[in-house]
């Protein structure tokens, strides 16, 4: 008989498995780190990581479209991933890697906001962590993702968002991955009233159509129509000149855009424009400004409506590259129109030398918080008193700029009181040691004619969930004296 103990068989290791390196997956994470490192903007960094990924035969336009609701849904649910990702580790957020962190967001949305399966969702998170971060924190990135996967993401707010009744600010910055102070400046916007406030955080949060101008005199929305048919093109909602892309139009096919005759504009820019265009004066409708130009989009549709009534725009922009962009967009206009690289609040115009004057403010850009999800992310409330001098300042030069009895256009693309009324209202009174301006207000309201939910007046606050625009403001004041 053999005494000698039995050996147990060793035990086999796996085999090792490389990693699949997801084409789609590494683009994401590509973008998501140049949004976070170089401050960049996913609408600026995608297009050419897509552009290059296409020239690729494996990278078809379901690629393209999948890479992009990764980086524009991780970005928009920051802060909801973020708390969830926070039970799930046993250490402060902030001691995460953001490379690792990025993956981890990627991965959460995968899980709690697309309709890819759970064991898929994990898989191809792990193997994207494997290849961009090494097999040691993919182990790490395994770990955190499974534990995510045991709940929805209903189950997740309950978990992680504080009750409504005990801190509303607090519940609906978590439940609608805004910051709190965003949150609390839209509310405050708004005037109150749940309903409200929540309709437009999930507005927020939605994927904006891409909408095109058919600048006058220079395409029509029938052409565009034509060359989109009847599956790819929707009228616009309020804009005469708005034609709406279904899901996956791309604008750069349609020849008048690539002409320049038609372009991509929101159309509550559009609306601003057109309501310029349209107030009423007193006396000659002859030189129109723009002061602040840049990029040229609303310079672009000035110039087009200026030039059917036989007057001329001027497009002022402080930045150079920004004023090359203008003259881009304003290329090819049958009317009279100059472009030229200056400061706005020291301008080189002599006073009362224009009829109509538009004035699209810097802001913190809260209105367009569809467009560019990563800047609630980056946007303080200190930023307010950075733009607020430059904003009086703008709006004082454009009084200046104006004839008596022509009409000063105030545009922001922010609802927030401390960048629309507030500040239309300093300069008007002469708060802050200026001189007071003797101008009155001019009702924007019938000037964006068939447009509901446009408030008391005499300004106009448009909002995403109302008028599926961005949220814009527009104040009209005509000189007086």
């Amino acid at each position: 008989m053999n005494d000698q103990p039995r050996r147990r068989p060793a035990k086999q290791s796996k085999p090792y498995r490389r990693p699949q390196k997801d084409p789609v997956r590494i683009l994401a994470f590509e973008a998501l780190r140049a949004v976070d490192e170089r401050d960049a903007y996913a609408n600026l960094v995608l297009p050419p990581l897509l552009k290059k990924a296409r020239e690729k035969d494996d990278f078809d336009g379901r690629d393209a479209a999948l890479a992009t609701e990764l980086v524009y849904g991780t970005l928009r649910r920051q802060g909801t991933y973020d708390a969830i990702i926070a039970t799930c580790i046993d250490r402060p957020l902030r001691e995460v890697d953001p490379p690792v962190l990025d993956v981890l967001a990627l991965g959460a949305h995968q899980l709690l906001g697309t309709r890819i399966p759970t064991h898929a969702a994990v898989s191809a998170s792990v193997d994207l962590a494997r290849v961009v971060l090494g097999d040691g924190r993919a182990k790490f990135v395994n770990a955190v993702l499974r534990k995510i996967a045991q709940n929805d993401l209903d189950a997740w707010l309950e978990k992680v968002a504080p009750p409504y009744d005990e801190d509303a600010e607090d519940h609906l910055a978590v439940v609608h991955s805004h910051p709190r102070w965003i949150v609390s400046a839209l509310w405050d916007s708004l005037g109150g009233g749940r309903a409200g406030i929540e309709d437009l955080l999930e507005a927020d949060n939605e994927r904006p159509e891409v909408t095109l101008v058919a600048r006058p005199g220079r395409s029509t929305t029938d052409e565009l129509f034509d060359v989109l048919g009847e599956d790819s093109g929707l009228p616009g909602r309020w804009s005469p000149y708005a034609v709406r892309l279904a899901e996956g139009g791309e604008p750069g096919a349609i020849e008048a855009v690539r002409e320049g005759r038609a372009g991509v504009q929101d159309e509550g820019s559009q609306l601003v424009a057109i309501a310029l265009a349209n107030a009423p004066l007193d006396g000659p409708d002859e030189r129109w400004l723009d002061g602040c130009a840049g990029p040229g989009g609303k310079a672009a549709m000035l110039a087009a409506l200026a030039a059917g009534r036989g007057a001329s725009l001027l497009a002022s922009e402080k930045q150079p590259h920004r004023a090359r962009l203008v003259e881009r967009a304003l290329a090819g206009n049958p009317g009279p129109y100059q472009v030229i690289a200056a400061d706005g609040t020291r301008p080189p115009w002599r006073e009362g030398s224009f009829d109509r004057v538009l004035v699209d403010v810097p802001c913190t850009g809260l209105g367009a918080l569809r467009r560019r999800p990563e800047a609630r992310w980056r946007r303080r409330p200190e930023d307010l008193e950075g733009f607020a001098p430059l904003q009086r300042g703008l709006l004082r030069e454009a009084l200046k700029a104006v004839r008596v009895g022509g009409v000063v256009g105030y545009a922001t693309c922010s609802p927030h009181l401390a960048e629309t009324r507030v500040v239309v209202e300093d300069v008007l009174k002469g708060r802050g040691g200026q001189q007071p301006f003797e101008a009155e207000w001019v009702d924007a309201r019938p000037l964006m004619p068939g447009v509901p939910a446009l408030g008391n007046g005499p300004d106009v606050q448009l909002w995403p969930h109302l008028h599926g625009t961005d949220a814009m403001y527009l104040a009209l004041l005509r000189r007086t004296a």
